[in-house]
């Protein structure tokens, strides 16, 4: 039965909820990763695997929300609480596009008291300075805090924003897409279905996005699943997603230290099986920030056709306690040794 629902995925036919669930329980890890990469190879017969530099800037660590996994927040009374002075985001911008990057992944917490206009401003004067410079900027629970505390339709929102110079959105804050996980880990958070609606008005207004999951926490099989399926369904309805990136809870310094960090087999497995399931969304990104290079590396034959971020700031995950650094010739030698010709792309998978 597991190797006919492999092979069924390999010929191209969609898998369905119960059958990916039987795989992600009863299906070996090579076997998964083998027909992962089967069909990887098929999506992407080329001779070259992507990668990218760019920088996520956290222009703030203030946050309305209470996310149980986050090491990262503060509360506006902390004493290490921040809002980035521009002439600091700019000096961010400049040494990236000196390094040969070409975006910054831009995001903060929800901050309960900067209103709609700050950020347009924020935005405007990026794309004033660097124009050509991609500002994938806001995950959805922010753009969802951006609707609520403006008391602003959501298209109205993504709108001002995409006029002031928003480029593309990442789909970050999106966890595990089930209402029990979302309940457990967060409080003043977007739920799954408002999640959902922020990348589907975002794809109404003829924009771009990835999507994400975080998984090995407080969530079951059935609901990493259920998080696929939701991500299938809105793909077939919009085909905004150029990209699916998954990793790992980082527990250290979070409410949930307790949890044992899931480790590298359960990675590959989950990523394996993502690529099988979600048809319709050409690329899977491979997560070296939180499983390390070789781990990193073995996902390109694990189902992702891309070796993600060259990374240059990050500080969300580093946080919680996951410091893994690689350098440019690193993650080109990690794709030649797997016989592929390194090559950088932008967020929409256009090469540079």
């Amino acid at each position: 039965m597991i190797a006919e629902l492999l092979q069924k995925a390999i010929n191209g036919k969609r898998i369905t909820p119960e059958e990916g669930l039987l795989l992600l329980e009863k299906a070996d890890i090579l076997s998964l990763g083998e027909a992962a990469n089967k069909v990887c190879n098929k999506l992407h017969p080329e001779s070259y695997r992507t990668f990218n530099i760019d920088r996520n800037i956290n222009y703030t660590n203030i946050c309305a929300a209470v996310c149980d996994f986050c090491a990262f927040y503060r509360k506006s009374s902390d004493v290490d609480a921040y809002v980035l002075p521009r002439e600091e985001i700019y000096k961010k911008i400049e040494e990236t596009i000196a390094l040969g990057g070409d975006q910054t992944l831009l995001q903060g917490g929800l901050h309960p008291t900067l209103k709609l206009d700050w950020y347009e401003d924020l935005l405007r004067d990026l794309k004033t300075r660097y124009p050509k410079f991609n500002l994938h900027a806001f995950s959805p629970p922010e753009i969802w805090h951006f609707h609520k505390l403006n008391k602003l339709p959501l298209k109205e929102v993504l709108q001002r924003l995409k006029d002031a110079g928003l480029g593309s959105l990442p789909g970050g804050g999106g966890e595990i897409l089930a209402d029990r996980v979302r309940k457990l880990l967060t409080k003043n958070k977007c739920m799954t279905q408002e999640w959902l609606e922020v990348h589907r008005v975002w794809h109404s207004l003829g924009g771009k996005s990835t999507c994400t999951m975080m998984f090995g926490h407080v969530e079951t099989l059935a609901e990493r699943i259920e998080h696929l399926e939701k991500l299938r369904q809105l793909q077939d309805e919009t085909g905004g997603f150029t990209a699916f990136i998954c990793w790992t809870f980082q527990p250290e310094n979070t409410e949930m230290a307790h949890i044992s960090p899931t480790g590298g087999f359960e990675y590959l497995r989950t990523q394996a099986l993502a690529r099988i399931y979600l048809d319709n969304i050409p690329n899977i990104q491979s997560s070296w920030v939180t499983q390390g290079g070789k781990i990193g590396q073995l996902a390109l034959q694990f189902g992702a056709n891309d070796m993600g971020s060259l990374m240059i700031e990050e500080n969300v995950v580093s946080s919680a306690g996951t410091v893994y650094h690689l350098s440019l010739d690193e993650i080109q030698n990690s794709i030649r040794e797997l016989g592929y010709l390194p090559k950088q792309r932008n967020v929409f998978y256009q090469l540079i």
